[in-house]
């Protein structure tokens, strides 16, 4: 297959790109820094498109006779303190593109059989303990107004003949980027301790959960839902088990514990929901609510999760830290 990706040069994008080269499949890549991106060797498998997934362009052009589009582009949501500027870039980023790959699919003579559209559990909104599968509503506030117009505006290729399959995927964990690049040397250097929802002055007992998925896992539910013709409509990416965020913490600071660190444990409280809000504003209202999120889709096609289970997803993540430290030690 030939596969289109925006946001290839991003976490998952990447490990996706990497998974179809090594299968033996086509990966082209759609980057604004088409130039910066093709001199690193990493990405030297891969045909890198200069364009703006927001914008009209030639790159457009490129999803001519693609087997498949899968976008994922959208500004992260946790690289800046929100202001009403990076509001606007999360929505923009997500919505627009959504409306160029869907513009671009219909001008393609030839189109591509599915459309996998990213989008994020963010898209239920907070539920407190209520367990989500794939049909629950729409949640009402900013994140899940966001999901919500970009799974609308991918669903214009539904009128095409093309598959469409819209992945809301969780909190990935990576060594790479994401959640676990910014607490993992937090947690080393001392103890682990619960993140928020302690109520707004309360020390936080991290009682929200925590929707997540390895890498690992979520490139597998895209390859599955690239290649399986029933794979159609929402799909969650995460792990059939989630945690709250006490038994994240908890694990975490397992995972990293090693026989050189004894002073590596876990704190069963932590700091209150507004001084999360002082120092991360509105995006701090991610950090202290949670969906407890199901796949029920991706298990009902058949997908067996590499890591079901958190303890053992993390320590395969760093278990080759572990092992340096050891080693130096």
């Amino acid at each position: 297959m030939r596969i289109f990706i925006t946001g290839g040069s991003g976490l998952i994008g990447r490990n996706l790109a990497q998974s179809l080269i090594e299968s033996g499949h086509r990966a082209v890549i759609l980057s604004r820094r088409a130039e910066a991106v093709r001199r690193d060797p990493a990405m030297w498998a891969y045909q890198v498109v200069e364009g703006d997934p927001t914008a009209t362009g030639r790159w457009q052009e490129e999803v001519e006779g693609c087997d498949a589009v899968v976008n994922l582009a959208g500004h992260s949501v946790f690289a800046e303190r929100w202001n009403r500027e990076v509001r606007a870039k999360i929505r923009e980023s997500r919505v627009r593109s959504a409306e160029q790959v869907a513009s671009a699919i219909r001008q393609a003579r030839t189109k591509p059989r599915v459309l996998v559209q990213g989008s994020a559990i963010g898209y239920y909104g907070p539920h407190g303990d209520e367990e989500l599968d794939e049909t629950a509503p729409a949640g009402s506030d900013f994140l899940a107004g966001v999901c919500k117009e970009s799974e609308q505006a991918a669903a214009a290729v539904e009128g095409l003949g093309v598959r469409l399959a819209i992945l809301r995927t969780g909190i990935v964990l990576s060594r790479e980027e994401g959640a676990l690049k910014v607490m993992a040397p937090i947690f080393k250097i001392g103890p682990g301790a619960p993140i928020g929802s302690g109520g707004r002055l309360g020390a936080a007992k991290g009682q929200q959960w925590m929707s997540w998925i390895h890498i690992d896992d979520i490139v597998g539910i895209l390859r599955l839902v690239l290649e399986n013709p029933e794979a159609s409509g929402p799909i969650n990416g995460t792990s059939p088990n989630p945690v709250r965020n006490a038994e994240f913490a908890r694990r975490l600071t397992e995972a990293l514990r090693n026989p050189f660190t004894p002073w590596r444990f876990f704190v069963p409280v932590g700091p209150p929901d507004a001084l999360l809000h002082l120092m991360f504003g509105g995006v701090a209202e991610v950090i202290t609510t949670g969906q407890k999120v199901v796949p029920s889709k991706a298990m009902a096609l058949g997908y067996r999760f590499r890591f079901p289970e958190l303890l053992p997803a993390l320590r395969a993540l760093f278990g080759e830290w572990r092992g340096t430290i050891a080693r130096r030690s």
